[in-house]
């Protein structure tokens, strides 16, 4: 791919990078690539759509703590489940990795830039409360206790959709948002005595002004149409809030990497129709855009396909279709060079590019398909001879390996040229963790000289290499867990990117296979003359 960075008028220190879906790991796998090349070009810091003061504890384990352990990280370290997707184990790994053993001034630094709410509620404030006052030595827990009282009146999701429901317009409420407001000046009025630890605490507190702000909003008397557009609104404003603050706070180290979706990074409002109503607000990026001014910008991403998620191949005459008649490949493309086409059919799923987000953007990059198992079977299939052998129940295989695919050349079945799987074998294959939701793991038969060529010794010498890999990180060629010793190589997940790269494998393990098979037939036609 083209640097995204040479696409840019001015070398922005906030620079936002947009998906247009949630849930397609091609995105999530450039924009590692993408943080990584930044990171050589003096960037710092990473802001995701998540929440700040759970970003804390992601951040603690990327700068070396020992107290948080990786599934702690993703645990506790994401909102909205994002901790659950491979790509952001990756990305943690990568950046405690980068940070080991280099100075302050270097080291990478993870934020998540969202408030602590879900679209379908929002907690009470009161943990972000109570490690303030613990942070300042302060004891108001039965205080803040008692105006909080059962947890379930904030948390109910009616709230968020019937004002009567809500409690952000309470005595009780109202208080507690003094109460913030005080933690706050005394966190200020503290800091010279304070400072290690003093950033953590300020996110602690103005997460809790966050929700008490959201919730007031919460209780606003407006009709239904209105009001989801209006807390959509304070969302986004409470995300630039925090992305201004994340600024502030690295702009003495270097520039900052920000993902979201599209939506919160646009420059231009968002829309939504409902109720016959065309409802439009500032989004995060527009707010932050027009303070910041050249020092944002904003790569937009567009999508063709996505099999994880059901997303067709856009027509040819849409915004996405003439962006991929060009190559298969992902590309960065300069938004004033996209040309004029027409809008894709829009559902829950994707939001499509349009004119507007366009013409706001700084670049488009286009992603035109997400790889799955069956994408990669077809690959496959289309090689000359080459056959497929699904495990099932019926061909006696294993439960554990149902589904998982063999690929062969020939009717002899001992050695496959390549597997899609699926599954971890206990005791044996486990190290790939290919229990996660959507992960698999395509292998190849890579031969001697191939396998000594990508990583750099035989494969009988493997064992003493086995350290070296992160057999579980994504879109990387690794040595295979079980069967490096018979030549064999694998890559979990790969993305659009890695497709040139997968051909020429798959090219070679194939032509192993074949001659295999030549070989083979040979053999039996001399035994039978």
């Amino acid at each position: 791919m083209n640097s995204f960075l040479d696409l840019l008028a001015v070398p922005p220190t906030l620079l936002a990078l947009g998906e247009p879906t949630h849930g397609e790991s091609a995105f999530l796998q450039i924009r590692n690539e993408a943080f990584a090349s930044l990171a050589e070009r003096g960037y710092r810091s990473i802001a995701l759509e998540s929440d700040r003061a759970a970003g804390l504890i992601a951040d603690e384990f990327v700068q070396g703590s020992a107290a948080v352990t990786l599934d702690g990280a993703l645990a506790e370290g994401f909102s909205h489940g994002f901790g659950a997707a491979p790509a952001n184990r990756d990305l943690l790994l990568w950046m405690r990795d980068w940070n080991t053993g280099r100075p302050a001034a270097e080291r990478l630094t993870f934020h998540g830039f969202d408030a602590p709410l879900e679209i379908e509620g929002a907690p009470s404030p009161r943990r972000y409360l109570s490690q303030v006052c613990d942070f300042l030595g302060c004891d108001r827990a039965e205080e803040i206790d008692g105006l909080i009282g059962d947890e379930a009146r904030w948390s109910d999701p009616a709230a968020i959709w019937e004002p009567g429901r809500s409690i952000g317009h309470s005595a009780d409420a109202q208080r507690l948002r003094v109460i913030a407001d005080d933690l706050l000046t005394e966190l200020y009025l503290q800091a010279p005595q304070r400072p290690e630890g003093w950033r953590a605490a300020f996110v602690q507190a103005t997460s809790a002004v966050a929700l008490l702000r959201y919730h007031a909003e919460a209780a606003a008397p407006l009709p239904q149409e209105e009001r989801f557009a209006r807390l959509a609104a304070v969302r986004d404003a409470l995300m630039a809030e925090n992305l201004l603050a994340i600024r502030s706070a690295e702009a003495h180290r270097g520039p900052t990497l920000v993902f979201a979706h599209n939506g919160h990074l646009q420059r231009h409002p968002g829309m939504m129709t409902m109720a016959g109503m065309e409802l439009s607000w500032f989004s995060a990026g527009a707010i932050v855009g027009s303070l910041l001014g050249d020092h944002y910008a904003v790569i937009v991403g567009s999508l063709g396909a996505s099999p994880a998620l059901g997303i067709e191949a856009p027509a040819p005459s849409t915004y996405e279709g003439k962006l991929q008649q060009r190559t298969h490949l992902p590309r960065y493309v300069r938004a004033s060079d996209v040309e004029p086409a027409e809008q894709r059919t829009h559902d829950y799923r994707y939001f499509p590019l349009d004119q507007a987000t366009i013409e706001h953007a700084d670049a488009v990059l286009h992603i035109p398909t997400g790889i799955d198992p069956a994408m990669l079977t077809d690959r496959i299939l289309a090689l000359p001879g080459a056959e497929q052998l699904v495990a099932s129940e019926e061909n006696g295989s294993p439960e554990g390996a149902w589904g998982d695919r063999f690929f062969y050349v020939g009717p002899d079945r001992r050695q496959p040229f390549a597997t899609i799987v699926e599954h971890d074998v206990p005791g044996f294959d486990e190290a790939s963790q290919l229990g996660r939701p959507g992960v698999f793991r395509l292998n190849l038969d890579l031969g001697r000289a191939e396998f000594e060529r990508r990583f750099g010794f035989p494969p009988k010498d493997f064992e003493e290499h086995r350290h070296e890999f992160d057999f579980a990180r994504l879109d990387t060629f690794v040595p295979h867990p079980g069967y490096a010793l018979y030549g064999f190589g694998s890559i979990i997940m790969p993305g659009p990117q890695t497709l040139p790269e997968i051909d020429r494998l798959l090219t070679i393990a194939h032509a192993r296979a074949v001659d295999r098979h030549e070989r083979a037939a040979r053999r039996a036609a001399d035994q039978q003359g």
